[in-house]
């Protein structure tokens, strides 16, 4: 493992390779403890890099066998061979062939990065840098090859063997009972979307037909006797190839396509060209074994992996510098994709609350980083929520200004002048310049700098005129005062007592948008006829914190009248913020608000529960503990926080008990219904649990019956684990039981008892570190398996905020152990655990002192990976 002080990697420094490779032929051949990797590459001197310079190769822990040049051996004075890399000395100044053959131990490559053996399966991982664990070359992004791969192995343990791109040959080795497979890949690609799998695998398949009429084997793999729980995984693939052809104009390009799942797996999945690998959490499902939140993240993410077949393989990225060239743009097409197949209101909420969760703690905390950082340690520690939603709020907010007809021109100049290329943010949008004649430099500064802008906004109505002036001030934290301001384009509307207002004028806005592009600015609004309430950031079309001099009852007019679905969604959620964040400030209760949200709240459920039920259960959801504590900003204290959030679910549950028990029963499936995924069977699931969640709050004894009741008739997990997850918040007799009784029913299910781990890690009562502490030594419980780690101390250390954030310091003190121990097998993992630290310095002083401590005590900590080295150091200087 890398343990030495990385060097800064800067993106003003990058320069291009000093060598291309133009193919690249691999023999693999497997063996649990003894793979032996020959790689034969044809080089060539890059005329853009230095003449004469030294072949450098990147390597990570290999063993050097062999090494030829154009056929003959190499003097030992001529090169130089370390486990991280391979220099040759004096290349040749013209095109030349080197041989190289390495050796692997794939079940010892416990980090899951380059080729490692689990449960049986040989898999690959290769980005960012996993190639190099494979054999030396040029592991940069901007070194494009083609690949052709010869696999062999061990018939009877590896009977399937799969690579990237088309299937070219296979047979038998005679005599030795192994086998090969052939693959080769005809579209140049960097080394990082290199893949094989080798194992004993189920298959289903389907064909499909491209827009241009070429046919295409679709194909999953999952673990033998599982094949029957990979339907709705195919069935997406099936739906994300025909979306893209309509959406965006693309066709798939390769004669298969393959996702294999696997069960010990770092990332989600991996968009290896024609080869893609998941996390079996994504690709797994059956009524019985996975949530209706499990099948929307699996159709997501399968097209997430599925459209980086456009962006991010056939068009890939520079540098690591441009991450979000890749990730953020496949991110708005899958959030596209997500919000076309089911509800596009409710799906912008998730993604909103996903934003505010994730990310926008991550631009207020010490890992803050532009889209596009300007430097790095560790780049896998880049792979964040910044990069990834972030990014793809910038590429929507490009849509929102340009218009759609030229963001798809856009798109489609932008693949069409990139395909087989290396690109940059900067040729991103110079295809939607071109297209559009606009200049987008200033629009570019949303890379560069990091941080959430902050938008004031104030509004005058003049009943005389007829005007409402609308007047907007901009700020960026950490900006100088010479920072020029961002482009922000503003979606808004006038609502009134009755309805939206009609009629109403501005030369300032176009098509319902606004462009704020200066500091400060100004619109006016004729033919007003009533004093309005303005609807800002419709569809929340800016990625900004908005501060506004709206009160409750003005909010309540957006909750009732507003025509955007996400702005009635947001009242309701700053009515709520209000409510909770004065209690936790230890302000003067008041009655008469709370009273007044709930009337409204109950008045919205009447008119409209039963028309859309998944908006409703949005609308019914409170902001989070995290969300509070973004509100408040500075001295947070966590136990405050949930006691003003168990306040507000009381009291809405009481309020609402008649109205909630009513949905309940109303929305009750029929005896004998038979199951569905599908976006509307899902949102009545969604409202009843909702309004079981808040029943239970407000009584406990109620709650643990029908939580019972509910988990004994349930006849899918959706329904089951809601009730697990309701009753785990009642402390009982009646909960142990529950939780006995789950933990038996599913003892050889693993991803459900990912589960049943995450639930009771996030139970916010005193006695759960103890609880976690004796979870770690049951039977199911693997260090070695991300999934559970991440199940059981990613749960813990991100939603339960208040034993996480223990006044003693155990909450800090149990992840710490949990970073240390993993960090020599797996320091990705580890890294991101430290993630939870992010927040430390906006908590109470006693707390942000002992947070500070267990960070002190992983830095001390001699030996540390760079993964979490930098994570720690960042976090510390924040």
């Amino acid at each position: 493992m890398r343990t030495e002080t990385p060097p800064t990697v800067r993106l003003e420094a990058y320069r291009p390779s000093d060598h291309l490779i133009d193919r690249v032929e691999l023999d693999v051949r497997l063996d649990p403890r003894d793979t032996r990797v020959t790689a034969t590459l044809a080089l060539r001197p890059n005329p853009a890099g230095r003449a004469g310079a030294p072949l450098v190769l990147d390597g990570d822990e290999l063993t050097l066998l062999a090494l030829e040049l154009d056929g003959q051996g190499l003097a030992p004075q001529a090169y130089r061979a370390e486990p991280s890399g391979l220099t040759l000395h004096t290349p040749p100044q013209r095109p030349f062939t080197l041989r190289i053959e390495t050796r692997l131990d794939p079940t010892a490559n416990t980090r899951l990065m380059g080729l490692y053996r689990s449960n049986g399966v040989y898999c690959t991982q290769c980005e960012a840098d996993g190639f190099r664990r494979i054999t030396y070359f040029l592991d940069r992004p901007d070194v494009l090859s083609i690949y052709t791969t010869r696999i062999e192995a061990e018939q009877a343990a590896a009977p399937v063997l799969l690579g990237n791109g088309n299937p070219v040959e296979s047979g038998e080795v005679t005599g030795t009972g192994r086998h090969y497979a052939v693959w080769h890949d005809p579209l140049p690609k960097p080394a990082y979307l290199f893949a094989l799998v080798g194992g004993r695998l189920d298959r289903v398949s389907k064909p499909f037909t491209t827009m241009e009429g070429r046919p295409v084997e679709i194909a999953v793999y999952v673990e033998p006797g599982k094949a029957d729980r990979a339907a709705y995984a195919l069935d997406a693939v099936e739906r994300s190839m025909a979306w893209d052809e309509t959406a965006f104009g693309r066709a798939y390009d390769l004669d298969v396509f393959n996702v294999v799942a696997v069960s010990d797996f770092n990332m989600g999945a991996m968009e290896n060209k024609g080869l893609n690998i998941f996390n079996d959490k994504y690709v797994l499902a059956s009524p019985e074994t996975a949530t209706d939140a499990d099948y929307a993240a699996i159709e997501a993410i399968i097209a997430h992996e599925y459209f980086h077949n456009w962006s991010g393989n056939r068009v890939t990225c520079r540098d690591w510098f441009q991450l979000c060239l890749k990730e953020g743009l496949t991110v708005f097409r899958d959030q596209e994709f997500s919000s076309d197949m089911r509800s596009r209101a409710v799906h912008r909420i998730a993604e909103v609350r996903n934003l505010r969760a994730r990310q926008f703690p991550e631009d207020a905390g010490p890992l803050a980083h532009p889209v596009r950082p300007k430097q790095y340690a560790e780049i896998n520690n880049f792979y964040t929520a910044t990069v990834y939603e972030k990014g793809a709020e910038i590429v929507r907010m490009l849509r929102t200004l340009i218009g759609e007809t030229a963001f798809r021109a856009g798109m489609d100049r932008y693949f069409a002048e990139n395909d087989g290329t290396a690109a940059t943010v900067e040729d991103f949008l110079k295809a939607f310049e071109a297209v559009t004649g606009r200049d987008l430099s200033r629009f570019a500064e949303w890379y560069e700098r990091p941080g959430t802008p902050r938008v004031t906004v104030s509004g005058t109505y003049e009943p005389n005129a007829g005007t409402y002036r609308l007047t907007f001030r901009q700020t960026r934290p950490g900006a100088g005062a010479d920072a020029p301001p961002l482009v922000i384009p503003i979606r808004l509307g006038l609502v009134g007592d009755e309805g939206p207002l009609d009629g109403v004028t501005s030369a300032r806005v176009e098509a319902g948008v606004y462009v704020l592009d200066a500091a400060e600015d100004e619109v006016t609004f004729e033919n007003v006829a009533e004093e309005p309430v303005p609807s800002l950031f419709r569809a929340f079309s800016a990625p900004v914190r908005v501060e506004s001099a709206l009160d409750d009852t003005a909010r309540l007019t957006l909750l009732r009248h507003d025509p955007d679905s996400f702005n009635r969604w947001e009242a309701a959620q700053r009515i709520a913020l209000g409510l909770m964040a004065r209690q936790a400030r230890g302000e003067t209760a008041e009655p008469a608000a709370a009273d007044a949200f709930v009337a409204a709240l109950d008045a919205f459920l009447d008119a409209e529960a039963l028309r859309d039920p998944a908006f409703a259960a949005q609308i019914l959801a409170l902001p989070s503990e995290g969300d509070l504590a973004d509100e408040i900003g500075r001295d947070t204290d966590p136990d405050a926080i949930f006691s003003a959030r168990q306040t507000l679910r009381r009291r809405l549950g009481t309020g609402l008990r008649e109205r909630l028990t009513h949905l309940r029963e109303t929305l009750a499936e029929p005896a004998g219904t038979p199951f569905s995924p599908d976006a509307d069977a899902a949102g009545r699931r969604a409202l009843r649990n909702a309004a079981l969640d808040l029943i239970a709050a407000a009584d406990a004894e109620a709650g643990t019956g029908l939580s019972q009741a509910q988990i004994e008739a349930a006849t899918n997990m959706t329904d089951r684990l809601a009730g697990l997850a309701t009753l785990a918040l009642l402390p009982g007799e009646a909960r142990e039981a529950a939780l006995t009784a789950f933990a038996e029913r599913y003892a050889d299910e693993p991803l459900v008892l990912d589960k049943w781990f995450a639930i009771q890690a996030m139970i916010p009562e005193e006695g759960t570190v103890a609880r976690i502490r004796r979870l770690q030594s049951h039977p199911a419980f693997a260090m070695t398996n991300p999934n559970r780690v991440r199940s059981l101390i990613g749960s813990f250390s991100l939603a339960n905020p208040t034993q996480f954030n223990r006044p003693d310091g155990a909450g800090y003190a149990l992840v710490a152990e949990t970073v240390l121990a993993l960090d020599g097998t797996n320091p990705q993992i580890a890294a991101r655990l430290m993630t939870a630290f992010g927040p430390w310095r906006r908590l109470e002083p006693g707390r942000r002192a002992a947070a500070e401590t267990a960070l002190r005590r992983i830095v001390a900590t001699p030996g540390l990976s760079r993964d979490v080295a930098d994570i720690a150091t960042r976090s510390l200087a924040g």
